[in-house]
């Protein structure tokens, strides 16, 4: 084959704090070879995700971080360029897991086929990948919804909280979303079907918030922490149910919130009102159960029964500045970086 240029986005420096482009390094270097039983994989689609930000901490954490100087991590969708691999062949569509570069090497283990011609294949990054089944199996694994019960979710438009607040709604619950500006809230309730979206930057947002739970708040779905937990806190109910799969208020943060010590005030909520608040990593806890998730999402997808937005951007050049806007909710929707045409 003509020698083909791989770019590569690496981690510089572990950031102090936000990330800004000086962590971030571009490189050019020639794309690698294959040997046999190996695919050439060229990335067509390159999600962002807020739990990037945690790979490149060196803290402990439930994954390595990513080294310095190493390609920054990812999953990807892409097009096998070349095959020496008896089960592939050039042309077809995987996801995969090669990182912010355009080539990537694999023996095939852990790639997903997607067909010679998806319709949508970057929706095995949103709604048909890792955001669609946290969403799935956080809130009815975890939060258990039942018919009548207030659901409330932050980041509402975001990739995850779409999905809960829509799923919410199949369920039978009253959703509350939390989200930043009118126009996000606007879509949360116009087009997601939400009953209620609160600003999160409205000065009077806790105030808000509990007039629009005024049966409480039976399921918060958390991933985001900070001044929304806050408010949401006193208002649950005795049984509540909170999954964690994030905390992205928290993800820049170089030391503990100011202010008094609340932990005793939360152990002590989740003891009087027999509150279950759980993490999880979706890959690691409930991997076994993806194609129960992926039926049932094909399903309503199909029926129209599950709306989801993309944020698409153009370019790999453009991933740090867009990773740097995630983690400030500047994204709307899936925020995913094109990072070649496809052939």
């Amino acid at each position: 084959m003509t020698e083909q240029t791989n770019r590569q986005i690496v981690l510089a420096s572990r950031p102090q704090g936000a990330p800004t482009q000086s962590n971030f390094r571009l490189e050019s270097i020639t794309a690698p070879s294959i040997q046999s039983g190996e695919v050439l994989l060229r990335s067509i689609y390159l999600s962002l995700d807020p739990y990037m930000r945690g790979r490149m901490s060196d803290a402990k954490s439930y994954a390595d971080p990513v080294a310095i100087n190493e390609v920054m991590v990812g999953a990807t969708v892409c097009q096998v360029e070349e095959s020496l691999h008896a089960d592939y062949e050039a042309g077809e569509w995987v996801l995969a897991y090669t990182g912010w570069q355009d080539f990537g090497v694999s023996d095939g283990e852990g790639l997903i086929k997607l067909g010679k011609q998806p319709s949508h294949p970057s929706y095995a990054l949103g709604i048909m990948g890792m955001p669609g089944f946290t969403a799935y199996m956080g809130l009815l694994d975890i939060g258990q919804p039942k018919q009548g019960d207030t659901l409330v979710v932050a980041a509402a438009t975001g990739a995850v909280g779409a999905t809960v607040g829509q799923i919410g709604k199949l369920k039978g619950c009253r959703v509350i979303g939390v989200a930043g500006g009118e126009e996000k809230c606007r879509y949360a309730k116009e087009v997601l079907g939400f009953d209620e979206c609160i600003d999160h930057k409205a000065d009077d947002f806790a105030q808000q918030l509990e007039a629009a739970c005024d049966k409480g708040i039976d399921v918060y779905f958390e991933n985001v922490g900070g001044k929304v937990f806050d408010a949401v806190m006193p208002l649950l109910n005795t049984g509540a149910r909170i999954p964690v799969c994030g905390l992205i208020s928290q993800y820049n943060a170089t030391s503990l919130p100011e202010g008094p010590d609340r932990m005793s005030s939360l152990v002590a909520t989740l003891l009087i009102k027999r509150i279950k608040m759980q993490g999880f990593i979706i890959f690691d806890d409930y991997a076994h159960r993806y194609n129960e998730f992926a039926t049932q999402m094909t399903e309503w997808l199909a029926q129209g029964k599950i709306h989801y937005r993309e944020h698409m951007i153009e370019g790999l050049e453009n991933a740090p500045e867009s990773f740097m806007g995630l983690l400030e909710g500047k994204n709307f929707g899936k925020l995913v970086i094109k990072t070649n045409e496809a052939k």
